[in-house]
C-alpha cells in the first residue's frame, strides 16, 4: 500500500520509505530519526535500486546495519511504503561490547602512531623532511633530532652536513633525501 508523501517531515519514526534523491540514487529504508534543525535523516537503507530492480542490501552476517545520513533537500522525491517497528527498540538494540572494544583499541594505538610523528618543537621545514624520509625509511624523532633506521641520526638545522652515525651508505641516502626535500621545498616557495 504505497502511498505519495508530500512533506518530509511529515515521516515518523519507523516509517519504510522508497526514496529517490537528486544525486539519482533509489533505494527503500526505514527512519531512524529526523533532525529538524539540520534537515537530516538518518535511515536504515533496506534495498538499492540496480538496472532496475531492488537488490536487497548485502551485510555480513549479524546484527550490522546500513545506516546513512541524508540531507532531506536532497531528497526528489519519496514515496510512503509502510510502518514497521520502531527501529530504537531498546530490547532489540545488540551492542558487540568486544567489537567496540577492539575498535577503540586500534584507533587509539593509530592515534599515538600519528602523534609519534609529529616533531615538537620543530619547524615545518624540519617536519616535512622528516614526512619525507618517512616516505621510505623507518624513522621517529628523539626531541627535535630524526632518527632514521635507528642509526642516523639529523640535527637541525635539517641539512645533509647535519647527518651523523650510521654507515655511510646510509648516511649517503639519508642526505640524498634531505636534499631533494630542500629543493622541492625551495622550488614550492620560490614558484608562481
Amino acid at each position: 500500500m504505497a502511498m505519495e508523501a508530500t512533506n518530509v517531515e511529515d515521516v515518523a519514526v519507523g516509517c519504510i520509505l522508497s526514496i529517490k534523491t537528486t544525486l539519482g540514487d533509489e533505494f527503500q529504508a526505514q527512519v531512524i530519526s529526523f533532525d529538524r534543525l539540520s534537515n537530516i535523516l538518518v535511515l536504515h537503507i533496506l534495498c538499492f535500486l540496480f538496472w532496475g530492480v531492488f537488490a536487497q542490501e548485502r551485510s555480513k552476517p549479524g546484527p550490522r546495519r546500513n545506516i546513512r545520513l541524508l540531507k532531506a533537500n536532497y531528497i526528489k522525491e519519496f514515496t510512503f511504503l509502510g510502518q514497521a517497528e520502531d527501529p530504537l527498540d531498546v530490547k532489540k538494540c545488540y551492542l558487540d561490547l568486544n567489537s567496540l572494544q577492539t575498535r577503540e583499541e586500534v584507533a587509539v594505538r593509530q592515534a599515538e602512531l600519528d602523534a609519534e610523528r609529529i616533531g615538537v618543537g620543530v619547524t615545518s621545514e624540519a617536519q616535512s623532511i622528516f614526512d619525507a624520509l618517512s616516505k621510505t625509511l623507518p624513522v621517529r624523532w628523539d626531541k627535535t633530532v630524526i632518527v632514521v633506521m635507528n642509526e642516523v641520526r639529523v640535527s637541525s638545522p635539517y641539512l645533509p652536513e647535519s647527518v651523523s652515525g650510521g654507515t655511510p651508505a646510509a648516511n649517503d641516502r639519508v642526505k640524498k633525501v634531505i636534499e631533494f626535500e630542500r629543493k622541492r621545498l625551495q622550488s614550492r616557495s620560490s614558484g608562481p
